[in-house]
Parts: C-alpha cells; sequence; structure tokens
C-alpha cells in the first residue's frame, strides 16, 4: 500500500544483493512510495547477484561501484544526480563483510590485513560516502541517510567476530557526520540497529540461526524481519522525521531492552 511517503524524491540504495536483502525490500518500497532511485553494488556482487532483475523490474538504473574507493562513489553520486534529475533526498548504506568470518578466524586469530577490509567495506566505506556526497554537494537540504547495523555493536555475541568492531566504529561515524553534516546542511544521518535477520551476509556469522531463536523468544514483539525493516527505512526518509538525526535506532521487536523473558526460563527448566 502506497501513502506517497516519498513521492518526488530521489535516492540511492547501497547493498541490494537478492530478494533476501534487506536493501533490496527498501529498493522496492522507496519506489512503490514515489521515488525514484539508483542502485548500487560491487561489480563482483552485481555479475553475481540479482540486482539487474531488481533494476528490471523497477526500472532504474544500477552503477557498479566498490564503495571502498572514492573514485567509484565520485561517479555513484554524479551520475545519480544525472540520471534521476536533482540532488539525493536519501541514501541507504547496507554494506557489510568480514574475510575474518568467511574464513573461520577465531577474534583471538584475526588476520590483520582481513580485519582492515573488515573496518573498510563494513564502516569507513560510510564515511567516504558521506564526505563524497558532502563535497559534491548530492545531498539535498533535509535529506535522511542511513545505515545498518547490529546491537553486536554494543554486545558481544559469540561469532559476530570484527564485524562487531565494524559496527561500532560504524555507529560512532554516523554521529560524528551526523554532527557536521546537519550543521552544515541540514541533512540528516541515523543508523538503524536491525534484529538478527536471515539473509545472505546474515547467515554467514556463526551461530545466526541459534541467536534468530533467541532473539525471537527474547523480544517481546518478535524478531523484525527484513520488510517490516524496509518500512522503518521509509519513515525515515521521508519528512515525517525531519528532526531525528545521530541517532542509533534499535530496531528489534523490543530485544535491546530485555533482561529475561519467561520464554527462555520454560526452555531452561526443559532442558535441566
Amino acid at each position: 500500500m502506497s501513502n506517497n511517503l516519498l513521492k518526488g524524491k530521489r535516492g540511492i540504495i547501497f547493498g541490494a544483493l537478492n530478494d533476501k536483502s534487506i536493501a533490496w525490500k527498501v529498493a522496492e518500497k522507496a519506489v512503490e512510495q514515489g521515488a525514484t532511485i539508483t542502485l548500487s553494488n560491487t561489480p563482483m556482487a552485481v555479475r553475481m547477484g540479482e540486482t539487474n532483475a531488481l533494476s528490471e523490474k523497477l526500472d532504474t538504473k544500477v552503477i557498479a561501484a566498490d564503495a571502498t574507493s572514492v573514485e567509484d562513489l565520485e561517479k555513484v553520486f554524479t551520475e545519480s544526480m544525472e540520471i534521476l534529475g536533482g540532488k539525493i533526498d536519501f541514501v541507504l548504506h547496507s554494506i557489510g563483510m568480514s574475510p575474518n568470518v568467511r574464513k573461520g578466524r577465531a577474534y583471538d586469530n584475526l588476520d590483520y590485513g582481513f580485519y582492515d577490509k573488515t573496518l573498510d567495506v563494513s564502516a569507513q566505506s560510510f564515511h567516504k560516502m558521506m564526505q563524497v556526497a558532502k563535497k559534491l554537494d548530492a545531498i539535498a537540504d533535509g535529506g535522511s541517510i542511513l545505515a545498518l547495523t547490529h546491537i553486536a555493536a554494543q554486545r558481544t555475541f559469540t561469532g559476530y567476530n570484527d564485524m562487531a568492531d565494524a559496527k561500532a566504529l560504524l555507529e560512532s561515524i554516523g554521529r560524528s557526520f551526523g554532527y557536521v553534516y546537519g550543521r552544515d546542511k541540514g541533512v540528516r544521518v541515523n543508523t538503524i540497529s536491525q534484529s538478527p535477520t536471515l539473509t545472505t551476509a546474515g547467515q554467514g556469522i556463526g551461530g545466526m540461526n541459534a541467536f534468530f531463536d533467541f532473539a525471537e523468544k527474547m523480544s517481546p514483539l518478535g524478531n523484525a524481519s527484513a520488510e517490516e525493516c524496509a518500512d522503518y527505512c521509509i519513515v525515515m526518509f521521508s519528512d515525517l522525521t525531519r528532526k531525528v538525526t545521530m541517532q542509533n535506532l534499535f530496531h528489534d521487536g523490543g530485544f535491546s531492552s530485555m533482561g529475561l523473558t519467561q520464554a527462555i526460563v520454560e526452555d531452561y527448566i526443559e532442558k535441566k
């Protein structure tokens, strides 16, 4: 159902890989709500994933780019403004990758070259994205920039590994750049801390299925789905949230405020 919350707005969605990804759902809902968008992902992801199929479905353009490359990001923002006919109103950063996780390396046995890559792809790319956009004056006054994060930035979860460090850095960048961008251009910058979600990337985290089940039992409202997260992103892109900035917004069914639930107690008793 469309309420035209984004009617006339222009956006860039980074990271839509397939129909399980949150970025994919956000792209669909943004267009449904009246926006015009471009899509961006790495050249390899565009070749190996389904981004082109989403582009055809939504009648939009894909701009292949490495989000860790300033030159590539300049291309994304410049071409997006040309394609969409003006400055950008909203941006989604839905990018994360850890070679250490992929290779099964424990947190006390990290490869530091991999570690640098994790931080660059998953966090520093957010800073690069905003720095490029600001220098190009690519974001419209009152624009909204979002990045997706995880509660592992505040708490330790086995298996999340160096991605937790990357998410902590990502959230810090959101606050620091949110101040500068808000002060200078009136642009909002926020992060959304989503429930464990069984995306392609999420399923690469060790123990994700167990964490998904645990979070479901810990959350009064249950886990938030990718589609529900997309709904939240749309609200954050809209003019309804004009004064919300520099926030880490939990979208997790209440998980972040819980200590113990009856469902977990009952599980424990049964196992005893």
